[in-house]
């Protein structure tokens, strides 16, 4: 793939430290904050980020598998979360090579649309099941998420960037 004008080149993404990162994300969203229906999800914005940037590491069964614990984590419909997780993958698979060729904050645009999607599904399962409407706060949600995508996009493409120094065991 032809790398887009000034993006620099990136180090191979150690398997263990995607793990970790979701790992954290799920350990973040398992935290007692008191959820409400604003609160951006963390899980989510790092499954949307190894979605695009990992698409062959990070597919819908882990997407469907970190669903199913935070389902069984709020005491929600079992398989709610995994549904809007797994779509959320399956749209990142559809846009990642597109996304790509922006800087992350312009690619906060197209992650909102998904970010929405994922939340409409959510909300669709829940409300589907009897659930009560939580409210047209739940449309900040995905808003915070894609403010929150050039964050992460800084945060964890760090340990990949190389160093602009001149290294001696480097050829020129």
């Amino acid at each position: 793939m032809i790398m887009p004008r000034g993006q620099q080149l990136l180090l191979p993404v150690n398997p263990i430290f995607i793990a970790a990162s979701l790992v954290a994300a799920l350990a973040f969203n398992m935290l007692p904050l008191g959820r409400v229906p604003w609160m951006p999800d963390a899980l989510i914005v790092l499954l949307a980020f190894w979605g695009v940037h990992q698409p062959s590491r990070v597919g819908m069964g882990t997407a469907f598998v970190l669903g199913l614990c935070m389902d069984v984590q709020q005491s929600a419909l079992l398989g709610q979360h995994a549904l809007a997780y797994a779509v959320l993958l399956y749209g990142t698979g559809r846009i990642h090579r597109r996304v790509l060729w922006f800087r992350p904050v312009e690619q906060s645009l197209p992650m909102l649309g998904l970010f929405f999607s994922a939340h409409a599904v959510h909300l669709l399962v829940g409300m589907l099941s009897g659930g009560v409407f939580p409210g047209v706060t739940l449309l900040l949600s995905p808003l915070f998420e894609a403010l929150l995508w050039p964050l992460a996009s800084w945060l964890l493409l760090a340990p990949q960037r190389r160093s602009l120094g001149n290294n001696e065991n480097r050829p020129q």
